[in-house]
């Protein structure tokens, strides 16, 4: 992205492109998970409780806390972005794609993920305007769009591949060493698309090194304590 970033038309179709290998990821989940595997997922309700408590209470809890140690290596506009991003729940395709990698609880990975992005759309601008004292509020219409995308882009494909799951079910059981490059391709082609907005917004030239280099840091220091307490939380419970 920074070599080559997408711009222009490039832009338009690569997020296109984007749009259909999540749409494809879900749909080929859909057709891998068997019924009662999902009835076993959505109904895994204190895995989701800890999923949710992480999410939405300890990664905004943590950002604030380590907020005096951790904003001197950025600027303050960058720990704004670190405040946001603790805010927020995390990527559905990216969740789904490790979790499926790491050959995880799938179903239960779809559920949860997918009910952190809707709880999400309502949580997030609350947690926003607690962190960053911020006041203003999304209108009605912004919220009702992103639930509407959020059911066509991930809920749509995710059913659809379940209802043929009769039919390309077997398919798919053979094919999953090859087929798990779309769980990669797809957060490949997001980090690209988003990255490469950003190059061109002018990342590199109105950016410092230094606290780029400090991003990275930080990144890795919230990555390393949240990954931690999920492990032994999740072993502890």
């Amino acid at each position: 992205a920074s070599v080559l970033p997408c711009q222009g038309l490039a832009a338009q179709i690569a997020n296109v492109v984007t749009n259909i290998a999540i749409g494809l990821l879900f749909f080929l989940h859909g057709a891998k998970l068997s019924r009662q595997a999902l009835v076993a997922g959505i109904t895994h309700w204190r895995l989701h409780l800890l999923v949710f408590a992480f999410t939405f209470v300890s990664f905004p809890l943590l950002g604030w806390a380590l907020q005096p140690l951790l904003a001197p290596l950025v600027t303050p506009e960058l720990y704004l972005g670190v405040l946001f991003m603790c805010a927020l729940p995390a990527t559905v395709q990216s969740s789904i794609a490790f979790v499926s990698m790491a050959r995880g609880n799938v179903s239960a990975a779809v559920c949860s993920a997918s009910l952190s992005s809707l709880l999400g759309i309502f949580l997030t601008p609350l947690l926003v305007r607690l962190l960053l004292d911020a006041h203003g509020g999304s209108d009605g219409q912004s919220t009702l769009d992103a639930i509407v995308k959020i059911c066509v882009q991930l809920l749509l494909p995710f059913v659809a591949g379940q209802l043929l799951r009769p039919v390309i079910g077997h398919w798919v059981d053979r094919h999953k060493g090859k087929l798990k490059f779309v769980d990669q391709g797809s957060i490949l082609l997001v980090v690209y698309t988003a990255f490469s907005a950003a190059v061109i917004e002018g990342l590199w030239r109105e950016t410092p090194i230094l606290s780029l280099v400090g991003l990275v840091f930080i990144c890795a220091t919230l990555l390393t304590l949240v990954l931690l307490a999920t492990r032994y939380s999740a072993r502890l419970l």
